[in-house]
């Protein structure tokens, strides 16, 4: 009787399994992320407009710390650095014990996340042309991790976990990626003074890491006293995250890890309400005065081009030549066509784009609304056209997605 009520409930499960992974697993948080960022243009294209942009853009009648004079900063240098910790945190756990800790396993991911950086900015220059929008080049060059994932996610078990390991390691690889991009090229002015207080800050950081101490609450301290150095340094604030996570020990004196715990503490609070808090102050757009051809305007279409196109044939030749020189495998398991998906799925880059487009081009508001209009059609495309691809060549049942290297890759 139970094998045939199991039997009969079977193709009941495959078809409401994308309305379960709503919910659960890798994909609830890219839902909310899309939520989210239909609810920023709605609010920015309602009859509250004014109110939404006064909400975040206001100037804030008392602030402790006067370079966060709204709302918005507050959001994008004080709660994002915790993103970014847990970024950092992320890391950490994946170089020293994870994916990225073997150097063989860690050479194709790393590379594609590489290509998948270069590539897109190339596209991005040569559609752009340069000139006044040089600045943004990196836009287009960003992954979002949660976005990607909770995409691949609807997909439930008929995605090999080789290409779940493999989105995710090139993702977290291009954070990295991303994290030197923003301290490297938009830094426009580095003070001194503040400099030398970071790094007292982050001598004291590591001191405690040498000397195996092992309770929080001096590591959140000092992270917080690095932060508000760091912010006055003229280096973006959210860099302080990556670096004070570094500093977390793996392990504690009684042999629990330290770092994991703290991540697991914050990632839901990440996820579930910093991300979807930036991404309703940050993707709002108002369209209000703009037409269809304001999606045709070169800096729209640079960065959609750079995401949809330069991500996926960037990632996706990068593979394929490490493939066929030797020097990589594929993912096992994975067929090419599932590989091409799974590229093209990088293209989303909603929150690091977002993150970037709005230090690209400082106090040219028409620019950065541009840059968010490009960063939103080119993340949409990016995760139907991925959705798309991968829904169609995934073939796999759930045993063989278990069983990883027993069904050999098609040619």
């Amino acid at each position: 009787m139970s094998d045939n009520i199991s039997s009969t409930s079977s193709p009941l499960r495959r078809v409401f399994a994308p309305v379960r992974a709503l919910f659960v697993g890798d994909a609830s948080a890219g839902i909310l992320l899309i939520l989210v960022a239909g609810a920023a243009m709605l609010a920015a294209n309602s009859a509250f407009s004014d109110e939404y942009r006064e909400l975040f853009y206001g100037k804030l009648a008392w602030t402790p710390i006067a370079k966060l004079k709204d709302l918005h900063y507050w959001i994008n240098d004080g709660l994002m650095a915790i993103f970014f910790f847990v970024v950092g945190l992320e890391v950490k756990r994946h170089m020293i014990a994870g994916s990225l800790s073997d150097p063989a396993a860690r050479r194709l991911p790393m590379l594609a996340a590489f290509a998948g950086m270069v590539a897109p900015a190339i596209v991005y220059i040569s559609v752009s042309g340069g000139g006044q929008f040089t600045s943004g080049w990196a836009i287009p060059a960003a992954t979002d991790i949660a976005f990607a994932m909770g995409v691949l996610g609807l997909l439930g078990s008929r995605v090999p976990a080789s290409l779940r390991l493999f989105l995710l390691t090139v993702a977290i690889v291009d954070d990295i990626g991303a994290v030197l991009v923003i301290a490297i090229f938009y830094t426009p002015t580095i003070y001194l003074t503040w400099l030398l207080a970071a790094t007292g800050v982050l001598a004291a950081m590591i001191a405690l890491n040498r000397f195996r101490v092992s309770v929080f609450w001096p590591y959140i301290l000092l992270s917080v006293v690095l932060w508000y150095c760091v912010l006055n340094t003229g280096v973006h604030a959210t860099i302080a995250g990556v670096v004070a996570a570094l500093t977390i020990p793996l392990k504690r004196s009684d042999g629990n890890s330290m770092l994991e715990k703290l991540e697991h503490g914050l990632a839901p609070w990440s996820a579930y309400l910093i991300v979807p808090i930036f991404g309703f102050a940050n993707a709002g757009v108002s369209l209000q005065g703009l037409g269809v051809s304001a999606l045709l305007d070169p800096l729209p279409v640079a960065i959609a081009a750079g995401l949809v196109i330069g991500k996926q044939v960037g990632i996706f030749t990068t593979v394929w030549l490490a493939d066929k020189t030797g020097f990589a495998p594929r993912p096992d398991n994975a067929s090419w066509p599932e590989i091409w998906g799974v590229s093209i799925l990088c293209g989303i880059g909603f929150t690091m784009s977002l993150f970037i487009g709005g230090l690209a081009f400082p106090d040219q508001p028409i620019l950065v609304e541009e840059a968010k209009i490009g960063i939103l059609t080119g993340s949409a495309i990016s995760a139907v056209l991925g959705f798309i691809v991968l829904m169609m060549t995934t073939k796999h049942t759930p045993e063989e997605c278990d069983d990883q290297g027993q069904q050999p890759s098609e040619a």
